[in-house]
């Protein structure tokens, strides 16, 4: 076992028993009588009645050897960092002694530093411990009971009547989060590193009542860029860290998958002067009728009705209320908190039913996906409406008439004036789903049929988007546009503007920028009357991703781009079909606003993510998604004087069944005069995630070539801080940096050769617009993925990788490896997966079992390359190798929401050059494509930072 403070990020090394597996020299199977016996922790084969597992290999290596075994003549014992080629890391830095006292709720912190996982007792590959609890605290349950603890600090409890003593934050016993430098170039990063939760957030001690295990909010809802906050705008400054928090206000696309505790009795306390809601971290005062807000220091009265149950008629005990045990929770609002009665669901088609959509098959693809929808779609309240309007060079508007009528027929009524769009028959244009259920699916499916002949090439996406905001105003509601064209005609025409000489040159931002200032205007215009836009794109040719995509980003919607799709394929049709159902059964918010308070001192300066800033600090939502995150950067305007400081995010929004609701997340942090504590407690993905929302806009305003220069002069300039504020100025030949910030330079890398970012003149503007899109909206989870995609080694998994875990069900996934292509071997099986698309890659020397076994066929001539899927075999290894790609695409399991379904590809080593290539601009610690290899990346930043 290694040394107590050997580094950040160790994980157990792999036991012989994932190495002593036999390859298929010869395609035959291992004689099991001569196997050794099975270790603990690998007995599903046996189990499950499989034949035992097979490692796929070249004919002459005698033990399984790839991304997951041991070096040529190292015992597996001593396999370094991950099961890398890394060396171990160097004792902790010695500027930082161990305190000889701390607390005792620090005492398990000094056992070993942060992110350095506990040795195995089982043999196999062991996911890292989904959270540090506090010291002598018991492990939290999953979801809403598995928010993060750590919460022994705050006053609350029935005893807890006065205010607890302050320390200053300077006599505070023993740092917050212990700093452990790391050499980055002795010591270099290792992917498994992403999967540690962010330094822990260490409340200072309280001899009160401790509050419930889920008082702090957990990581999957808000996570703060720092978790030890700076005590002065000075400090900050000098740290060169950015202070934002990144926040998810939901983590699935239904509740049943993410349940919060609801306060159902409509007793909402708020401070009087800030509004804050009441919360886990305020102070009761006089016998608990009074409360102390914990952002302005107001002393407010408790409510009468705050200890009595209205439903029971009788008195209840407070503390076992929702909003003072749990930091994320939902208040069922009261009338004073609605303008006007809840707005019902309200879904508007724009329906593209040109050439290009009828023939790619678009058109009878989304009708039929809606048509099989309907049950999905959220309607409990039974007051969610339709609406259907085609579109080429003309409005074709669809009244349905209601399922009593006798004879019903949907009625076509075609405008032709683009300039004042008119509505024929606005009453019977958006229609009850309950009420009109069997009219609206024979219209669904003959709608295909009506345009089965349209030779029309023209589409007035614009001026449909005028009518439909007309139609749908006076009640709010989302317009889904579904096309496949460029609008060339009416309002909001676009040119086609690509050009390819443009591409990779200074000029190229202009390609990113909307050509149509319309676009942008009326997105405001919908904002203001609660219309929100999604947009689901599929031309082959250009379309203007860079326009089309403002509507969204000020309306609270999302852009979705499916290049060259066509229905003809089956996996994009089953792609899109999937990923629609599950976007019009999410149970969206409607009319949201979301406010950021803060102690006292603290102010929200900024705001990044799909809205409109209706003000200062207010968020305006037509619709509120579940699958998108906002970053939202604070600043420091008064000395902090308080030990603890706490951020609140407040949603209040409407649910699908027309209730009106306010989603509160609150966060406490501990404040600190100490630049180590603050360089301890940075969290290496928000910050990554807070930049990448800096350089997309950077981006869009001033080019991608300042936007690349912010990424490369911002990692600089940290690593220049740290080795003059926390280094003593001198590193000798190596480059220090906290271990908890070790994948930053290797993230950054990411995003500068991002499809989205990178210098390149072979990535078309629409393209790169919808990863801009992607770059800005991304949940925290799978934006790092995105940044820095997942690889797997399949061809000689450890032996529980593919079954289900017996403690959590989860499928187990094999250790994932560093982004390079030394990693690989030419025999292997390897996925790599961004999220957003899987590529599955076939070694030029992959034993013939091996395709068999996977692929089901026998010659490397016969398999098919390209986008494709997985056959169903009949054999073990078939159906881990499957099992691992399906449990790579589990949002769930991340704590995020996501419609997206990604693309498989099948890429063969030798096989389609463009193909190939595309997989191995996913391989970010490579060189390619203009892009530094991580080697040449680090030994620039090592020049900079010397220079």
């Amino acid at each position: 076992m290694s040394a107590p403070h050997d580094g950040y990020g160790q994980y157990p090394p792999q036991q012989p028993a994932e190495q002593a597996q036999a390859p298929y020299a010869d395609q035959a199977y291992v004689n099991p009588a001569a196997a050794p016996p099975p270790p603990a922790g690998a007995h599903h084969a046996a189990d499950h009645g499989k034949k035992k597992k097979r490692a796929y290999a070249a004919q002459a290596f005698d033990v399984g050897v790839g991304g997951n075994a041991a070096l040529p003549g190292q015992l597996p014992s001593q396999l370094p960092v991950g099961g890398g080629q890394f060396g171990a890391p160097a004792p902790a830095y010695g500027g930082y002694p161990q305190p000889d006292v701390q607390p005792a709720a620090y005492a398990a912190q000094s056992q070993q530093p942060y992110g350095m996982a506990q040795p195995a007792p089982v043999a196999g590959y062991q996911a890292p411990e989904p959270y540090y609890p506090s010291a002598g605290a018991p492990p939290a349950a999953g979801g809403v009971a598995g928010l993060t603890s750590g919460m022994s600090a705050m006053n609350l409890g029935p005893g807890a009547q006065q205010q607890p003593q302050q320390l200053p934050p300077q006599a505070r016993a023993g740092p917050l989060n212990q700093l452990y430098p790391t050499d980055l170039l002795n010591q270099p990063f290792n992917v498994s590193e992403l999967d540690l939760p962010p330094p822990p957030i260490i409340l200072p001690p309280s001899s009160s009542v401790t509050p419930s295990p889920d008082a702090n909010c957990a990581p999957k809802y808000v996570r703060s860029t720092l978790n030890a906050i700076p005590t002065t705008h000075s400090l900050l400054k000098k740290s060169k860290l950015p202070l934002a928090l990144i926040i998810q206000p939901y983590a699935a696309l239904h509740d049943l998958d993410d349940p919060v505790p609801v306060v159902q009795d409509q007793v909402i306390s708020r401070c009087r002067r800030c509004r804050s809601y009441i919360n886990p971290f305020v102070t009761f005062l006089d016998h608990g009728h009074r409360w102390r807000c914990n952002m302005c220091n107001l002393t407010n009265d408790v409510p009468q009705a705050f200890d009595w149950d209205a439903a029971a008629q009788k008195t209840v005990d407070r503390w076992q209320r929702h909003e003072l045990n749990h930091a994320v929770v939902e208040f069922v609002a009261p009338q004073e908190y609605m303008v006007r009665p809840p707005q019902p669901l309200v879904y508007l088609f724009l329906f593209d039913v040109s050439y290009a959509a009828v023939s790619t098959g678009l058109l009878a693809t989304s009708a039929r996906t809606i048509l099989d929808s309907l049950n999905r779609i959220p309607n409990a309240d039974r007051r969610t409406r339709l609406g259907f309007i085609a579109v080429d060079s003309s409005l074709h508007y669809f009244s349905v008439p209601k399922d009593t009528e006798e004879n019903g027929e949907t009625s076509m009524l075609v405008v032709s004036d683009l300039d004042e769009p008119f509505l024929p028959v606005p009453q019977e244009l958006l229609v009850p789903l309950t009420e009109c259920r069997n009219s609206i699916e024979n219209f669904l499916s003959k709608l295909p049929d009506m345009f089965i002949n349209n030779q029309n090439n023209g589409s007035c996406m614009g001026s449909a988007l005028r009518a439909g905001h007309k139609l749908i105003s006076p009640l709010g509601g989302k317009i889904v546009v579904l096309s496949a064209s460029l609008p060339n005609v009416g309002y909001g025409k676009l040119e086609m503007r690509e050009d390819k000489k443009l591409l990779g040159t200074s000029k190229e931002s202009g390609l990113l920028q909307t050509a149509n200032s319309f676009y942008k205007s009326f997105a405001v215009e919908c904002s203001k009357n609660q219309v929100s836009i999604d947009m689901f794109l599929f031309s082959s040719q250009y379309q203007d991703v860079a326009s089309l995509s403002n509507l969204p980003r000020y309306t609270g919607g999302q852009t979705w781009f499916y290049p060259g799709w066509n229905a003809g394929r089956p996996e994009d049709a089953i792609k899109f079909a999937s990923e629609f159902s599950d976007y019009l059964s999410s149970e969206i918010g409607l009319e949201a606003v979301l406010r950021v308070r803060a102690t006292t001192g603290l102010r929200m300066s900024t705001f990044y993510g799909n809205f409109f800033n209706r003000s200062s600090d207010l968020c305006a939502f037509p619709a509120f998604p579940r699958d998108q995150c906002y970053v939202v950067e604070v600043a420091i305007d008064e000395n902090l004087t308080k030990n603890v400081v706490c951020l609140q995010t407040a949603v209040l929004h409407t649910t699908c069944n027309g209730e009106r609701r306010i989603r509160v997340l609150t966060l406490a942090l501990p404040t600190t005069t100490n630049l180590a504590d603050v360089y301890a407690s940075a969290d290496q993905s928000a910050i990554t995630t807070y930049y990448s929302h800096k350089a997309v806009e950077r981006a869009l305003s001033n080019g991608l070539d300042s936007a690349r220069d912010l990424l490369q002069s911002k990692v600089t300039e940290l690593l220049q801080t740290f080795r003059k504020e926390l280094a003593g100025g001198s590193m000798g030949g190596g480059l220090q940096f906290p271990s908890n910030l070790r994948g930053l330079p290797a993230l950054f890398l990411g995003l500068i050769k991002h499809v989205g970012l990178r210098k390149s003149a072979q990535i078309p503007s629409d393209l790169r617009s919808a990863a801009l899109d992607l770059l800005s909206t991304l949940p925290l989870p799978l934006l790092i993925q995105y940044i820095y995609p997942r690889l797997y080694s399949l061809h000689d998994m450890p032996d529980n990788a593919g079954y289900p875990d017996p403690e959590t069900s989860q499928i187990v996934l094999p250790p994932p490896l560093n982004l390079s292509s030394e990693r690989f071997v030419p025999y292997g099986l390897y996925l790599i997966d961004d999220g957003q698309t899987q590529f599955l890659w076939v070694g030029r020397d992959a034993v013939p079992q091996l395709l068999v076994d996977v692929f089901g066929v026998a010659d490397r001539a016969q398999l098919r390359v390209g986008k494709g899927s997985l056959p169903e075999l009949e054999n073990d290894f078939n159906e881990r190798v499957r099992a691992v790609v399906a449990k790579s695409r589990d949002h769930k399991s991340k704590g995020v929401g996501s419609i997206v379904v990604p693309h498989l590809y099948i890429v063969k080593e030798d096989g389609e050059p463009s193909l190939k290539l595309w997989a191995q601009t996913l391989l970010v610690e490579d060189r390619a494509d203009q892009g530094m290899s991580y080697q040449q990346w680090m030994g620039a930043l090592r020049e900079k930072v010397s220079f």
